[in-house]
């Protein structure tokens, strides 16, 4: 890796608080344009333009994702001095609309909390964690990252309140249903000595790992009879985040709890609903059963 991208992630991390996937994800765009176009701080005009022709195949998210880092990277050579111009206008410009998250409907949650609650019924400590796990991603809307990284002093004690750290490491408070915190109870007596870590492992990281973490969600939805490819944590955070504005949860109390930095972000609930509805309409309007 080059010195500048080097350079550019460690400002990332400093001044921007950027998580380590983050990081990642930033130092794989960035040197997979390196290693198409050669040193990126001398790489010139037409050599940016031509990146359009080797990304090509990419669906246009991912495009537009690398594009965006290649931009800000070029922004940042501008300011360090290291270049006099800005290529980044030769980048292309795909056109992405956001997709809906998928979504899964109360019943599927219900049967999931069903097996999970069965299989902890024998207070096996590793039935009680993935119940657990499941409390917190459906009650509290926690990204993986969050969930599986929480210190154990996170847990609350008196106040139903969890401190949670999330992107850029700015922290918020979420709620912990009274469900989850007698999960939580029961999680912390079978633990055993994890150290300062509410979900320990031996691994590297200290922690169970977010790949972990979606292994042990399919598993549970294909014994609960859910098709487990409709099954991640990202997408019981959508579950959490849709079935809470279909209760009437205001927006911008949403995008506190989800921890989104702008509401744009959380306005993507709003289509969910409104596609619900428009289904509905279709479905059960008098009119829709004559055509």
């Amino acid at each position: 890796m080059s010195a500048a991208i080097e350079a550019y992630l460690a400002m990332l991390a400093a001044e921007r608080g950027a998580a380590a996937n983050t990081l990642a994800a930033y130092r794989r765009d960035l040197e997979g344009a390196q290693e198409a176009i050669g040193d990126l701080v001398a790489a010139d005009r037409d050599a940016f333009a031509s990146l359009g022709a080797a990304w090509s195949a990419l669906a246009p998210s991912s495009l537009a994702r690398k594009c965006s880092a290649l931009r800000q990277f070029c922004g940042f050579m501008i300011d360090e001095g290291w270049r006099g111009d800005d290529p980044s206008p030769a980048l292309p410009r795909p056109r992405t609309r956001r997709p809906l998250p998928r979504l899964l409907s109360h019943g599927e949650v219900a049967a999931l909390f069903v097996r999970a609650e069965e299989e902890a019924a024998g207070e096996r400590r590793e039935a009680v964690r993935l119940l657990a796990l499941l409390e917190l991603l459906y009650g509290s809307g926690l990204r993986a990252t969050e969930l599986v990284s929480l210190p154990l002093n996170a847990v609350p004690r008196d106040a139903p309140l969890l401190t949670v750290t999330g992107k850029g490491g700015q922290q918020r408070m979420v709620p912990v249903s009274s469900r989850a915190r007698l999960a939580l109870s029961r999680w912390t007596a079978l633990r055993g000595d994890g150290g300062k870590l509410l979900f320990p492992s031996t691994g590297k990281s200290g922690h169970l790992t977010r790949v972990r973490l979606f292994q042990l969600l399919r598993a549970l939805a294909a014994r609960a009879g859910i098709d487990p490819e409709k099954i991640s944590p990202h997408v019981l955070r959508h579950a959490f985040a849709t079935h809470l504005l279909e209760g009437g949860a205001d927006l911008r109390v949403l995008q506190t709890l989800l921890g989104h930095a702008d509401i744009a972000t959380t306005q993507i609930y709003t289509h969910v609903d409104s596609a619900r509805l428009v289904a509905l309409v279709n479905a059960r309007h008098p009119l829709a059963k004559r055509s």
